[in-house]
C-alpha cells in the first residue's frame, strides 16, 4: 500500500504530505493512538492573518496552537546517552524534540533558520538509533503559502533561509534522518482562516 492509503483524505487536502521509510504505514498500523491524535491535531489546526503577521518573539502563535492541541499528552524530551569507546566515556545528547509520546516523535518548524532541520533530523536519528522512537513526524510550512505572504506584504518575514518544505525535503532525500522513518506535513493555505 502507498502512503496515500494511510493518510485520511481530509488531511491530504489540508497539507502536503511526504513519506520517508514507510512512516505513514508504521504510524497508522503500529501506533494507532498516536497517529489518530496527530491527525486530530492536524485537522483542528488553523491559522489567521494575526497569527502570521504579529511578531512572535521567541515563539510565534503557530507553535503555541500546536502545543494547545497536543499537550499534556505529548511531552518535550531530550535524549542523553553515554558511549564507552576504548575505555573513554563519550556523552551523546540531542536537541529537545518538541513532542514525544511513546515511540513517536513530533516536531514543528514554522519560521526558524533552516539549519534547525539538521538539528531536528539528528535528534530523530539519534532517538531512533538508540531505540527510543520508531518514527518521527515533522510539520513545516508549504511553499504554497508564499502567495499569501506576498498578498499580505509579509514575504520578507518568511525568507528563503527559513524553515519550509523545500529546505526539508532535500535533507531527507540525502538521508540526514538515517534510518528513522519520517512523515512530513507541509501547512498549506487550506488551513488559513480569513
Amino acid at each position: 500500500m502507498a502512503w496515500e492509503d494511510y493518510i485520511p483524505e481530509d488531511i491530504q487536502t489540508l497539507y502536503e504530505v511526504y513519506d520517508f521509510h514507510h512512516a505513514a504505514a508504521i504510524l497508522a498500523t503500529e501506533f494507532k493512538t498516536e497517529f489518530d491524535e496527530i491527525c486530530e491535531a492536524l485537522r483542528n489546526f488553523s491559522f489567521s492573518q494575526d497569527d502570521i503577521t504579529t511578531s512572535g518573539g521567541n515563539e510565534s502563535q503557530i507553535p503555541k496552537k500546536f502545543s494547545k492541541l497536543l499537550r499534556p499528552n505529548w511531552l518535550e524530551k531530550k535524549m542523553e546517552a553515554k558511549l564507552v569507546v576504548d575505555n573513554v566515556e563519550l556523552n551523546i545528547d540531542t536537541h529537545k524534540v518538541d513532542y514525544i509520546k511513546g515511540r513517536v516523535a513530533f516536531d514543528l518548524e514554522w519560521n526558524s533558520k533552516d539549519q534547525t532541520f539538521d538539528r531536528d533530523l539528528y535528534a530523530f536519528r539519534a532517538f531512533f538509533e538508540y531505540n527510543k522512537i520508531s518514527v518521527g513526524v515533522l510539520v513545516t510550512r508549504s511553499l504554497l503559502l508564499d502567495d499569501l505572504f506576498i498578498n499580505l506584504g509579509i514575504r520578507s518575514k518568511y525568507g528563503a533561509s527559513t524553515t519550509h518544505i523545500g529546505k526539508l525535503l532535500y535533507r531527507l532525500a540525502a538521508g540526514r534522518n538515517g534510518g528513522c522513518p519520517v512523515l512530513v506535513f507541509g501547512i498549506t493555505p487550506n488551513s488559513y482562516e480569513q
